[in-house]
């Protein structure tokens, strides 16, 4: 199965299956391109979070997210000490996850270089596009890559530059939410919209 019709008479990604959350974030923000600094960080870390999980976990999680990491600002986040990162550990609301945690810091310092001696992160990230999203026109689930060529190399700048939790796989994942790459299958109803 590669797209399932739901109730309302529309087709979505077999992915997001019948859940209202998972629904909502398909139809609504899932290969939407995103083009702010701010929220692409926030994308990125929350793609970190989800590895080895579900992303439904997190998003079930992201308003416990926003709210713990001061609305994923990475000016406050790169200036976090041990006793912030301890308080995070302690919080039921979101992963904890030492690493990833940690990591969340270190991504923002490496998003603050970029934002202070380079193009932006918006900008950065997009370049690898020449600013514009790749339409695939899957129509399969098999059809649709885990990770490619460009997400491999995207981590591996961004590992370079001091980001954590950015492998390829997660790269590409990000990359999809975000709409570098237009990932919905053909039959869905959200595949025309965003081409």
């Amino acid at each position: 199965m590669s797209v399932i019709e739901h109730a309302d008479g529309k087709c979505r990604c077999f992915w997001c299956g019948t859940d209202p959350v998972y629904m909502a974030y398909h139809d609504t923000e899932w290969g939407v391109p995103e083009y702010d600094d701010r929220a692409l960080y926030e994308k990125l870390v929350l793609d970190g979070f989800q590895a080895g999980l579900s992303w439904i976990t997190i998003l079930r999680k992201r308003d416990n997210f926003r709210r713990a990491f001061d609305g994923f600002k990475p000016e406050k986040i790169a200036r976090y000490d041990k006793r912030k990162t301890a308080a995070l550990m302690k919080d039921a609301g979101i992963v904890r996850n030492r690493m990833k945690i940690d990591g969340a810091v270190l991504s923002a310092k490496a998003w603050l270089e970029i934002q202070e001696k380079g193009p932006g992160f918006s900008e950065y990230l997009w370049g690898f596009m020449d600013g514009k999203p790749k339409i695939n026109k899957f129509k399969t689930r098999k059809q649709v890559p885990a990770e490619t060529a460009l997400s491999q190399k995207i981590s591996k700048d961004l590992k370079a530059r001091g980001f954590k939790f950015c492998g390829p796989t997660i790269v590409y994942a990000f990359m999809q939410a975000v709409g570098m790459v237009n990932d919905h299958l053909v039959a869905c109803h959200r595949h025309k919209p965003l081409t």
